[in-house]
């Protein structure tokens, strides 16, 4: 049997791809701004290129996520997709929510709230959008005779990630409970639902490319789920404390916050143990080196460097500074955006019959990008420090810490550019593959 209908999973990740450089390139407005270069400053304010910074990072994630779905659900549930024709209706509704939303954005049309900036009416089509895409995957996987724990985990995941975007379209008049419910879309989000998507994906790569049993990579997808709630849910509250709620929530967030690295350290663990166990030595080893390095890094990135960051003692001084952004850029790195990229080098050869399984592209693509990004991290973390004791232990004035603090971002756009280069060599292998073939994707099933 073969999925004609894994394609559409094609152009979800081809979606993705020119998001991510729309982002970046947002990314470099912003650190040239804050060099001191800020030509572009009368058609691209810095909190215009900040807000399309943050918002295409959402959006092209989570066109790779639904990619990942398209692809995934149907091999797992062994069955084509129910309506192939409306999974191209999402991706272009999908695709036209996002230019409109950017545009409008340089015309000063937003909401003006980190990362949910897009506008009311907006917010509408992408619940629809959401829908949609649920329908979809949801009625494909029930209609089959055969439901992986890999498959439901995932869905279970993208279904969680629907509903908790509604908290945040409820309208307040206290800036207060609008900022509590925007955090139930964001902290819970990036430290809950989507953890779950991250390890369905990585429960079905290590399934395909170890060899290792279903069952015993599956059990420790039970671990993920149970740690990922303990601590994502009751971990959102070290942000409460911030906006005005009542300070248990600085105790009970950072007792719980405290245990959010645990959920990546389970998946760091399971991932090095599932490749060690492996007895199947697949050829395509740019997607194992993704696979991996994303347990890895998301572990550093969001695990580590979250809890030295959200301790309350440290938090207190780092809230809101450029270490939020040491962490913030690491964790999405290495937890969402690695494992997209991860589905996505195992996912090409197989839809279109390429085998560029191991070319030198590749390599440096993977190598570049993480050494680009670490050293970003660094740069990130130096200048948050150093902004901590000149503002908030010193009482600086935050212009003249900026100014103090700017030569950090000299490094951080060289680093940067080595990570822009790693991206622009992937993205060539991405365009170097072709497009799928019903011929390539039944010789791989």
């Amino acid at each position: 049997m073969k999925y004609k209908s894994q394609k559409v999973a094609y152009w979800f990740f081809a979606l993705s791809m020119l998001l991510l450089v729309l982002q970046i390139t947002y990314g470099f407005i912003m650190g040239f701004a804050r060099i001191g270069f800020d030509n572009l400053h009368e058609f691209i304010p810095f909190n215009t290129a900040r807000a399309v910074h943050t918002n295409l990072l959402v959006v092209w994630l989570l066109s790779g996520f639904m990619g990942a779905a398209y692809y995934i659900i149907p091999e797992e549930a062994q069955r084509e997709l129910v309506n192939v024709k409306l999974a191209y209706v999402q991706l272009i509704s999908l695709a036209v929510v996002g230019v409109v939303a950017v545009v409008g954005f340089h015309f000063n049309i937003w909401e003006g709230r980190k990362f949910l900036e897009i506008p009311r009416p907006l917010d509408y089509l992408v619940v629809v959008n959401v829908l949609l895409f649920l329908g979809l995957i949801l009625t494909t996987l029930f209609k089959s005779k055969r439901r992986t724990t890999t498959a439901l985990v995932l869905s279970m995941g993208l279904l969680f990630a629907a509903l908790l975007y509604l908290p945040g379209m409820l309208p307040f008049d206290s800036q207060v409970t609008d900022s509590f419910f925007r955090w139930w879309v964001v902290h819970l989000w990036v430290e809950g639902v989507w953890e779950l998507i991250m390890g369905g994906i990585l429960s079905f790569l290590l399934i395909k490319l170890t060899g290792v049993d279903r069952e015993v990579i599956e059990k420790w997808l039970y671990v993920i789920v149970g740690l990922t709630f303990l601590s994502g849910v009751l971990g959102t509250g070290h942000h409460y404390y911030y906006i005005g709620v009542n300070k248990i929530w600085l105790v009970v967030g950072g007792i719980f916050s405290a245990l959010e690295p645990l959920a990546f350290l389970a998946m760091a663990l399971f991932a090095v143990n599932m490749y060690r166990k492996g007895e199947k030595k697949h050829p395509n080893k740019l997607a194992l080196y993704w696979t991996l390095g994303s347990a890895i890094v998301s572990f550093v990135g969001a695990g580590l460097l979250g809890f030295a960051h959200t301790l309350p003692q440290t938090n207190l001084y780092t809230h809101g500074t450029l270490v939020t952004a040491m962490h913030g850029h690491l964790a999405f790195w290495g937890a969402y955006a690695m494992i997209v990229l991860a589905i996505i080098s195992y996912a090409l050869p197989n839809m279109t019959g390429r085998k560029l399984y191991d070319s030198a592209t590749g390599r440096m693509a993977f190598w570049l990008a993480n050494i680009g990004m670490i050293g970003m991290t660094v740069a990130f973390g130096v200048a948050g420090v150093a902004q901590v004791y000149l503002e908030r232990k010193f009482g600086m004035d935050f212009m003249q810490v900026q100014k103090e603090i700017s030569i950090h971002f000299v490094v951080l756009i060289l680093c940067a550019t080595m990570f822009t280069t790693g991206i622009g060599l992937y993205i060539i292998d991405f365009y170097k593959h072709g497009k799928p073939t019903d011929e390539a994707l039944e010789i791989n099933e």
